[in-house]
């Protein structure tokens, strides 16, 4: 059974910085695609960043040059650097894994930017 557990959320200042956190349990994390996701109050989940298996990237366009999704497949574990982070960055945060007959969620991880 494949689970995922973020961390790293919180409350910051604009301006500031997070680095978030996705561990996943079991064997197929470097085999597959991690994601990042956000829900803000009353909006879809949108993808905000993701990382394929290869460790190719792709970045939607409003966190694109603040952000960085990074993995490190000997930790199971996928990272999301926001910086420069504006009150419009606040949400859940998401980690997904899509991998072989699998697509797992997390259970979210708050990200609260004051202005």
């Amino acid at each position: 059974q494949v689970q995922l557990v973020e961390s790293g959320g919180g409350l910051v200042q604009g301006g500031g910085s997070l680095r978030l956190s996705c561990v996943a349990s079991g064997s197929i994390f470097r085999v597959s695609h991690m994601g990042w996701y956000r829900q803000a109050p009353g909006k879809q989940r949108e993808l905000v960043a993701s990382i394929t298996s290869g460790g190719n990237t792709y970045y939607t366009g409003s966190v694109k040059g603040r952000s960085t999704i990074s993995r490190d497949n000997a930790k199971n574990t996928v990272y999301l650097q926001m910086n420069s982070l504006k009150p419009e960055d606040t949400a859940v945060y998401y980690c997904n894994l899509v991998g072989p007959n699998r697509n797992i969620w997390g259970q979210g991880t708050q990200v609260t930017v004051s202005s």
